[in-house]
């Protein structure tokens, strides 16, 4: 029988270095690049928080989970920069300069669960913006001074979303029609936003009644506008709102509809007065038609009783003549 040769002490060494470096060694993915003034740790993990950056850093490894570039002057998020990080979990832009986002922004961010907008410029929310995170969970996005509005389809298809803050930003109103189907949402934050309480936002105050519960510092959340229901609680404000923005029919709703009512009255009768005139016009056709049938058929008749008539006196002459010959 033939043995294999035993390994060499030499070999046994190299052995254990090469182990001993695939053990301690960060990621391949984290190795092929960081960026700079940034830190990255073997747990997918990019830290690049309060680095004073002005731009995406580049060169981020492409099996990142976690970045968190907060307490920067970054003022824009390159759509193709960021898109390349699809297993990106966990995102912080908070406390930058950024003014702007929209679909592209996250477009292949499927993973992403948890995202910080907080304390930056942005002025709108456009329709679809978070539409392609779909496992998104939790959404801040407080103290924006200069957010003024959020499209009612924003938020349309993060069914897996759980909380939302938009507290201490500049929203007058809020359209809850997309909000209010979230299967899974449970934390809803509004306050300090300078709300108007009108029939704008009448259902807004309604549902912060109705599932009060949902709502972060509902207490504090409470209406800027008119003056005479500035500081009042919105839930307070909801029953009121109803009644006054659904109430009866006024002056120039009941002058509307007499109308309205004339209108159709006219309208019934002249159409009622043509056709009488239509009906009356076709009778006198079909009974002049007809007479004139009846007069056809009855100088018809009159012009045969003639000839047979004409026929037979004829023939007696004819047989009286052979007996007055006798």
């Amino acid at each position: 029988m033939r043995f294999l040769p035993e390994p060499s002490a030499q070999s046994l060494r190299l052995l254990f270095l090469f182990l001993f470096v695939m053990g301690v060694a960060p990621s391949p993915a984290l190795t092929a690049g960081c960026p700079d003034r940034c830190v990255c740790d073997d747990q997918l993990v990019v830290q690049c928080a309060g680095q004073d950056l002005t731009l995406f850093p580049n060169d981020l490894p492409l099996a990142t989970r976690q970045l968190i570039i907060s307490n920067n002057r970054i003022g824009d998020l390159p759509a193709l920069q960021l898109n390349y990080l699809s297993d990106l979990v966990y995102l912080d832009c908070s406390n930058n300069s950024l003014t702007e986002i929209s679909e592209s922004t996250f477009g292949n961010l499927r993973k992403l669960a948890y995202l910080d907008l907080s304390f930056n410029t942005l002025l709108q929310i456009e329709d679809r913006t978070f539409g392609p995170l779909a496992s998104l969970v939790m959404l801040r996005m407080t103290d924006n001074p200069s957010l003024g509005e959020i499209h009612p389809d924003a938020f349309l298809e993060n069914i897996a979303l759980q909380v939302l803050d938009v507290s201490r930003n500049n929203l007058t109103s809020l359209n809850i029609s997309s909000l209010i189907a979230l299967p899974a949402l449970r934390s809803l934050g509004l306050s300090g936003n300078p709300w108007r309480c009108d029939c704008d936002t009448e259902d807004l105050c309604l549902w912060v009644k109705i599932e009060g519960f949902k709502f972060q510092d509902e207490g504090q959340t409470v209406c800027y506008n008119p003056p005479e229901l500035a500081g009042q609680r919105l839930a307070d404000v909801g029953m009121q709102l109803r009644l006054d923005c659904h109430q009866g029919l006024g002056y120039w709703d009941y002058l509307f509809f007499i109308a309205i009512g004339f209108v159709i009255f006219s309208a019934g009768t002249v159409s009622a007065w043509v056709m009488g005139i239509l009906m009356v016009l076709y009778e006198r056709y079909t009974k002049r038609k007809s007479e004139e049938v009846d007069s056809d058929d009855e100088d018809q008749r009159g012009g045969g009783g003639g000839g047979v008539c004409g026929g037979g006196n004829q023939g007696n002459g004819d047989l009286s003549k052979p007996g007055m010959e006798v």
